[in-house]
Parts: C-alpha cells; sequence; structure tokens
C-alpha cells in the first residue's frame, strides 16, 4: 500500500495527535494501516516555542484505516464521558455511519452500556471492567486471547478489526447531554499510588 496524505492515520500523526505508539503502519491484510497507542484530543496552550503535553488523551486506542479516507474500526478508553464529545470533534471527520466506534468509559456505571449517537455517528459506550481496552474489546468481540498470540501486534489488530466488522450490538439510547448528568466523578489515576 502507498501511503498518501489521503490516509486518515497518517493525516491524524501529521497533525501530532497520535501518541506513544505500540503499533503503527501496515498491517497483515493488504491496504490496511493500523495504529495502537493514544490520541491527543486537546492540546495545552503553549507559549513561544515550548512543547506541552496534551491536556485531554484517549488512550489504548485501536483502529483502522482500509480506504485512506476513513477510519472503519475504532476503540479506546475515556478517562470521563464528557470526552466523548472531544473524541467525536477529532476524530468524527474520519468515521462513517457505518462504522464500529466503541468507547470504554472509567466513569460510567458498571452495569450500563449504551448507545450514543452524535451526528451520523453511533457510539458504543461501555463501562472499563476488565483493565484494558483490549481485554474489554476480545470479550466484546468473543475473541480468545490464546488463538491470537501466534500473531505479532499488525495480526492481533487485523484480527479484531475483522470482527469489528460482524459486531453489532444495541444498547440503551443515550443522548450526550444525558450522558452528562448521569456519569460518575472522574477517578485520580495518581491516587494510591506509591511516591
Amino acid at each position: 500500500m502507498t501511503t498518501t496524505l489521503t490516509n486518515a492515520i497518517l493525516d491524524l500523526d501529521e497533525k501530532g495527535r497520535l501518541l506513544n505508539p505500540v503499533f503503527k503502519g501496515e498491517t497483515k491484510k493488504a491496504g490496511r494501516y493500523g495504529f495502537r497507542g493514544d490520541v491527543a484530543l486537546k492540546f495545552a496552550e503553549q507559549f513561544a516555542d515550548e512543547k506541552r503535553p496534551p491536556e485531554i488523551c484517549t488512550d489504548q486506542v485501536m483502529m483502522v484505516c482500509d480506504d485512506g479516507a476513513t477510519i472503519p474500526f475504532f476503540t479506546s478508553f475515556l478517562l470521563s464521558f464528557e470526552y466523548l464529545a472531544l473524541v467525536h470533534e477529532v476524530m468524527g471527520p474520519y468515521f462513517t455511519p457505518t462504522g464500529k466506534y466503541i468507547v470504554f468509559c472509567d466513569n460510567m456505571d458498571l452495569s450500563k452500556k449504551y448507545t450514543v449517537k452524535m451526528g451520523d455517528i453511533t457510539y458504543s459506550v461501555l463501562p472499563i471492567d476488565e483493565a484494558t481496552v483490549y481485554n474489554e474489546t476480545l470479550d466484546l468481540f468473543y475473541l480468545e486471547k490464546i488463538d491470537l498470540k501466534k500473531f505479532d501486534t499488525a495480526g492481533k489488530l487485523d484480527a479484531v478489526a475483522n470482527a469489528a466488522t460482524k459486531f453489532s450490538a444495541s444498547y440503551t439510547p443515550l443522548s450526550y447531554e444525558e450522558g452528562l448528568k448521569i456519569m460518575g466523578p472522574i477517578r485520580d489515576l495518581g491516587a494510591n499510588r506509591p511516591v
């Protein structure tokens, strides 16, 4: 595959949004470009030429770009449901109405699962229970970790993205505004850590 600026993932990379890549590049499937890592959603204000870390990120991202211009599969971790609006703002232009977009939110009730529609894009919003997006996604798509052990990171990303095409679930409909009212407090990730 020749990568061009029409590649959605490369476009995000050029904008400085792709961070801490575990994987970024062509996968085993011809014509597919993939990414695992973090995506910057909101940049900190910069003064002069200093570099600052982003204010808000979505972590543990897995996404692929098959046709160049769009991202048909995306999943990630959000510390707060509130950040879904930022995901939609930053990633929405690359998403399609038929894509699979799953976010695991840390401040949502563990017993609830929602379908949130923003514009033409539908997000599955789920609580995070298994500690990692990778494990949660494997459970969601009924993939066995042991079956994926033989693959490298690119192969695992392909397997997850292929399973996403078969994924269809309908959860309780929830508007973004309703979600803001019912979300819990944001957890302090640094709390209870040894100094």
